[in-house]
């Protein structure tokens, strides 16, 4: 139940937060966040792409890639969910389902996604992204995690139900 509400938080957070910048004038940006040092702008980007606007010429794909590696995320998680363990895993579903969504909702709605913050540190000074974004790129991440534990784990037992 906690994962569940998890997706919707992020849904609603992200979707809350691109409809304020959407909803202020282009002018406004960028501008830096307060209390944040400078270390973060906001910025008001459309981006009808891929990350770092890939694919941007071809419209159908870009919806319809997102649409099959959502779908198949969304399924693997609901496969898991009734079953015990794998929390990682699920966790990172989770992530991934509830940042899928909110991009999901803008590539079909408005026709690109609205990528609005930026950290000026390192090499993410180049890059412009959302909290949907950070959600996919973390549930993957915490997913893959959880999968490569669980092999350890396995690999384990064999060896050692080989070796009785």
């Amino acid at each position: 139940m906690l994962l569940l509400i998890l997706i919707a938080l992020i849904i609603t957070v992200d979707l809350g937060i691109k409809d304020m910048i959407e909803h202020t004038e282009d002018n406004a940006f960028p501008q830096k966040l307060d209390g944040c040092g400078g270390l973060v702008t906001i910025f008001k980007l459309h981006n009808p792409g891929l990350p770092f606007g890939c694919l941007a010429k071809y419209p159908q794909m870009v919806r319809e890639l997102p649409l099959a590696v959502a779908s198949a995320a969304a399924g693997l998680f609901l496969w898991l969910l009734p079953r015990k363990g794998n929390r990682l895993q699920k966790l990172g579903l989770a992530l991934t389902v509830g940042g899928a969504a909110s991009n999901l909702y803008d590539r079909f709605i408005r026709g690109y996604v609205v990528d609005y913050f930026n950290v000026r540190l390192g090499w993410l000074k180049k890059v412009i992204f959302n909290i949907a974004d950070v959600c996919i790129l973390a549930g993957s991440v915490i997913f893959l995690i959880g999968e490569m534990i669980l092999m350890v784990h396995e690999e384990r037992t064999t060896a050692i139900l080989r070796k009785k």
